[in-house]
């Protein structure tokens, strides 16, 4: 695997913008090398897998730093691209690995072991399968998304001891010789925290705004059971800030964020039309409905995310009163309503 071009971020002192490959279609996560006076932190290490691990290798020789030089690490959702490699770093030197509560439970819950405290009866290879059947997903199909989910186990293992990221607007967090204010939504992963130094007003938005694409808003089994309603909320609240620069997960930096939770609030507004059309008078699956949306020709990488996403939809119309679920046995169906 070639190694991604290294690329500065110009407008954070001190700071590294460093591509680290992932899977397609999205090809790299952003991850970010702050220097301080105690040491290096690093925000989204990315996944792990050997190709990974040689890449930061070549990061380390670039920026004349070691694992020793780590003091933290700041993840800013549990998702493997932004978690894997929190643990394996932390074991090379001891650096401190920082989330939100609410985001290691949601690693727990997909990642953990069953001596957690998260709610893991059902290993979630096993839970997701049987929630997508539920809605219409072909059986025949189940075996590919239960393997699918166990290879994900390989990029975000070992898992890290990790060091809660306060809540509230009165905290404050120093790292690479600033002032960071913790900003937890929803959505797209439960306890996302974005990083905003009001001073300069840079923002690391992980995945909670992209400058081009729109993030995936997955409903799964024991997480948020309104995940769109969480995403929005989040928007509004982002949007409210005074962001001259913002750090994403993906892709390149940008300076329009505001206009950017905008379009992505009104992008959800006419994605819910679109499956309020097309919900049927005799009823509609989630499946039949995702591939309606997405298409039928996705590999069951996306699939998988599309589907998440036709549902979290579908529970947001039901809330609104546009769309009613009905259960029977075994496939769960929705109805569409005259409410707005």
């Amino acid at each position: 695997m070639k190694m991604p071009e290294l690329t500065p971020c110009e407008r954070i002192d001190g700071g590294f913008q460093v591509k680290i490959s992932m899977s397609f279609p999205l090809r790299w996560v952003n991850s970010y090398v702050l220097k301080g006076q105690d040491g290096f932190t690093i925000v989204d290490p990315g996944p792990r897998s050997t190709d990974t691990e040689e890449e930061w290798g070549h990061v380390f020789q670039e920026l004349g730093m070691s694992f020793g030089d780590i003091s933290d690490i700041v993840v800013t959702h549990h998702h493997p691209d932004h978690y894997g490699l929190a643990g394996w770093m932390q074991q090379q030197g001891q650096a401190r690995v920082h989330m939100s509560a609410r985001s290691h439970k949601e690693a727990m819950m997909m990642w953990g072991h069953p001596d957690s405290q998260a709610d893991i009866s059902m290993p979630m290879e096993q839970r997701l399968p049987s929630f997508f059947v539920h809605h219409g997903f072909p059986v025949d199909q189940v075996s590919a998304l239960e393997l699918h989910m166990q290879q994900a186990h390989l990029q975000v293992n070992p898992q890290p001891d990790i060091t809660v990221i306060p809540a509230g607007e009165d905290a404050r967090l120093e790292w690479g010789g600033r002032s960071w204010l913790p900003i937890e939504t929803g959505g797209h992963a439960p306890g996302h925290v974005s990083l905003y130094e009001p001073n300069s007003g840079v923002i690391l938005c992980g995945d909670a705004v992209l400058p081009r694409i729109s993030p995936n808003i997955s409903l799964l089994p024991g997480s948020d059971t309104q995940p769109l309603q969480s995403f929005l909320d989040g928007l509004q609240r982002l949007g409210e800030l005074e962001v001259a620069w913002a750090y994403p997960g993906h892709r390149n930096p940008f300076g329009y964020f505001r206009e950017r939770t905008q379009a992505l609030m009104e992008h959800h507004e006419e994605r819910l039309d679109k499956f309020h059309e097309l919900i049927q008078p005799e009823g509609s699956t989630a499946y039949e409905l995702c591939i309606a949306v997405f298409s039928d020709k996705l590999g069951i990488h996306q699939l998988r995310f599309a589907m998440s996403e036709t549902l979290a939809h579908l529970v947001e119309l039901e809330r609104r009163g546009r769309a009613s679920m009905r259960e029977t046995n075994p496939i769960a169906r929705f109805y569409p309503l005259r409410g707005k």
